[in-house]
């Protein structure tokens, strides 16, 4: 009798955890739906979405050697989210990058340099020589970086911008950075375009605050006859300490400092939610007035079904969703899932070729696309 019981209550339990598991998923790939300010908690599901499902991929597996019928709670809440899905992993096999590039396309890379290793220039002076040796490997004709130190004016500074295209064989560029903000007395940082092709306009975005992740920019790209309008952007970021990155890693309540650190976390994830809310709103607007076909760079500072990945990228194709494979992570710490630099393209370009090159030269990982324009094609 106790064993019956004890069963009963065990199934009970486990469906209902199921159902919560099921639940916590949809919410996590439908966060878009949400008003973000108000539900910012809810894109914790949204960061947690891929090991939501792989949770409920073993409850349908646990479920057929069980109970069957209790399998189509995860598989009909996959069904639901199938479309959002296909934005956390894409299941095909990852075809080589060809480096040399067909002359009808347009390469782009975007890179999170993470400083263009300034803080190293002592300890490591090699870094940097080995970051330009990346990129002059993979030759983009347009490069957007974030996090960008760099100085266009001081021929003295240890990244003299000049210096630096000239090594990477690019002569135009547009830099956007806010004073107030500089690295120090030599170097500014900021956000960069460099291009091989001549640049038609040059464009800064800021808003209120206007401190670093409140500003954005945009060059038009002239290639032969065409222009296009190219947007890099840095979305706010979370911030976290390194305490907080450690306490990510193996997350306790045991002391103050535990307590402290998951307040912190959570006030942090807040404020970087609720300010890309407004930041991607503001970029979009900027996009949909663009008389170009656009291409957008960046760092989102958020996962695939994202707020901000979904309102930027509403309309346009995502280079890792047409060519990428797996789940494509760029940033290289926290998590395996962090996929949040993005290079986003008008649906009129075909996407022929991508690449993450899985370097440890940033705590980002650069990505590449080649890009194929189709004048014919309906915009």
């Amino acid at each position: 009798m106790a064993f019956k019981w004890f069963r009963k209550y065990t199934k009970r339990s486990l469906v209902l955890l199921n159902l919560v598991v099921a639940i916590f998923f949809l919410l996590g790939c439908y966060t878009v739906f949400f008003n973000a300010p108000q539900f910012w908690f809810l894109g914790v599901f949204n960061l947690s979405a891929f090991y939501l499902l792989l949770v409920l991929l073993f409850f349908i597996l646990f479920w057929l050697f069980a109970k069957i019928k209790y399998a189509l709670i995860g598989i009909i809440a996959i069904a639901i989210a199938w479309k959002p899905m296909q934005h956390l992993v894409q299941l095909r096999q990852a075809p080589n990058f060809v480096l040399k590039k067909h002359p009808a396309n347009i390469r782009i890379m975007s890179w999170n340099i993470e400083h263009f290793a300034i803080l190293e220039n002592k300890t490591n002076p090699g870094k940097k020589e080995q970051m330009l040796q990346l990129i002059r490997q993979y030759n983009p004709d347009v490069l957007c970086m974030q996090e960008a130190v760099a100085s266009d004016s001081i021929s003295g500074a240890i990244n003299y911008l000049p210096d630096i295209m000239n090594r990477l064989n690019m002569g135009y560029y547009h830099y956007s950075y806010n004073r107030k903000i500089d690295f120090d007395s030599k170097h500014h940082f900021g956000i960069l375009v460099l291009s091989k092709f001549p640049l038609a306009s040059r464009h800064t975005l800021s808003h209120k605050p206007n401190d670093y992740n409140s500003i954005f920019q945009y060059v038009d790209v002239i290639k032969e006859q065409d222009t296009f309008r190219v947007f890099n952007i840095h979305l706010q970021s979370l911030k976290f300490s390194e305490s907080n990155r450690v306490y990510l890693d193996k997350p306790e309540f045991e002391t103050k400092e535990d307590v402290d650190n998951s307040k912190s976390i959570i006030g942090k994830y807040r404020t970087g939610f609720i300010k890309k809310f407004y930041q991607s709103n503001r970029i979009k607007t900027a996009i949909n007035e663009s008389k170009y076909p656009v291409i957008v760079c960046g760092d989102f500072n958020d996962v695939p079904n994202s707020y901000a990945y979904s309102t930027i990228g509403k309309g346009l194709k995502n280079a890792f969703a047409e060519k990428g494979t797996g789940i494509g992570r760029t940033f290289v710490s926290i998590s395996p899932t962090l996929r949040i630099d993005n290079i986003f393209v008008d649906k009129r370009f075909t996407v022929e070729q991508y690449v993450r090159i899985k370097r440890n030269l940033s705590d980002h990982y650069a990505i590449s696309a080649d890009l194929f324009f189709n004048k014919t094609a309906t915009p």
